[in-house]
Parts: C-alpha cells; structure tokens; sequence
C-alpha cells in the first residue's frame, strides 16, 4: 500500500509540474497535442517505474501474408471507425491515448473546468457532453464528432459510460450505435485488465496489463454484440 501512496504522490506532483508545459502549449493545437500525448507517456512511465506496472497492446490475427483478414462488408476504405474500449483505469486512456493517431474522446464538460488540464484537452479537441441536463442531443453531438473525424481524428468512446472493476459487466449505452449508424463506421472493439492493476481505489499492484485491439465489427451491430467482443479478453 505504501507503494501505492508513494505513486498517486509522485503523480500528483508531476501533473502540477507538467502544467506550466501545457499552458505554452496551447498557443499550438500541434504543439498542445504533443504535449498532453507526452503527457500520457510520462504517467505510463511513473507507473512502470513506481509501482511495477508494464503492459502490452495485442492486434487481431493475421492472414499469413500479413494483410488483416476482412472482417465484414463494412470495412471503409479510409479506415476509419469508432474505438469502443472497455474502461477499467487511467491507464488504458493513456495507452489509448499513445497508441492511436490523432485520438479524442466523448468526455464529461466538467473535465475541461480542470485548470490548465481542462484547457488541454479542449485544445486537443475532446469532445464534452453535458450529462446533468439528462440526454444529450444526439443529432448535435454526431455533428460535432463528424466534422472532427473528417478532420482526421479518431473517436475513442467508454460505451459502458463509467470505469468497472474487473470481472463487472454492465449495459452499454445506446449513444455508440446511434454514432456508428449516423457515421456509417464500423467499431473497432478495445479489452483491456488494467483494473486488476491500477484500480480505481485501493492498492495498485505490479504485473503487466494488457489491451486487445478485437477484429473490426460492423457498425450494425448489436449492443451485445459489441459487449462481447469488448469483453471477450477483459478481465
């Protein structure tokens, strides 16, 4: 446990010391991506080297010729989808973070009311949603992440809308079919047993987490459909 106090800390400690970097910054959309991506590796680090925390990121299988299987007649030729990714930890949104281009996700608007962090992560083009009004307009939020995905980011949505001990599964909500039907792009499912390690309270433990990338899915399919397929190496 010690360890464990030691860590949130250091963390604590290295975000404040970050902040000056990220408020340059943001006279950069560039350069503010950058910084809060750099950002992320830094938390993958202190973790590493703190607490004893690895991980690996695992693909979908391959054709012996190393070209991916086409999983569905949905497949774009942009390659573009929408990444639903079990949500367990700050981690997988780090590795998340660090390991897909140009990423930006569906977040609470109170995040970007975070001090210079909050500003980031505006900058970077998050994509906040106002749940104390109840239901968020849908027809207004699939607008607003179009027009961000055809500027060239990708979409990385939690669908179970809230971070779950290993071994809980809840319902997914219904706002990711209703994007990747309005979109017309498939879903590319995200595992991941980061909670076993970096819990959302209690003590960290040393190990290695792991994140599954699944096989593409069309976006027609069905909320548990897409449950299983995240769910199929989670912990």
């Amino acid at each position: 446990m010690l360890r464990t106090v030691i860590f949130k800390i250091l963390l604590a400690v290295y975000f404040i010391l970050w902040s000056p970097i990220l408020l340059v910054g943001l006279v950069s959309k560039k350069l503010n991506n950058f910084f809060v991506i750099t950002c992320a590796v830094g938390v993958l680090v202190l973790a590493r080297i703190i607490c004893n925390i690895k991980y690996e990121v695992h693909y979908p299988p391959v054709e012996e010729d190393g070209v991916p299987a086409t999983p569905n007649d949905n497949l774009r030729l942009d390659g573009k989808s929408i990444v639903a990714a079990k949500h367990m930890s700050i981690m997988e949104v780090a590795i998340l973070a660090t390991n897909i281009q140009n990423p930006f996700f569906i977040i609470k608007r109170e995040l970007l009311w975070i001090p210079v962090y909050g500003w980031a992560f505006w900058r970077m083009g998050l994509q906040p949603v106002n749940r104390a009004r109840g239901a968020t307009n849908m027809q207004k939020l699939t607008e607003a992440v179009a027009e961000k995905i055809r500027n060239g980011q990708t979409l990385i949505i939690f669908p179970e809308g809230t971070r779950v001990k290993p071994g809980v599964r809840i319902p997914l909500k219904r706002g990711l079919l209703f994007l990747a039907q309005n979109l017309k792009l498939p879903i590319l499912p995200v595992g991941t047993d980061t909670g076993i390690y970096w819990p959302k309270h209690g003590k960290m433990k040393s190990g290695t987490a792991h994140v599954y990338f699944e096989t593409i899915i069309p976006s027609t399919s069905t909320l548990p459909e897409i449950s299983e397929a995240i769910n199929r190496h989670s912990a």
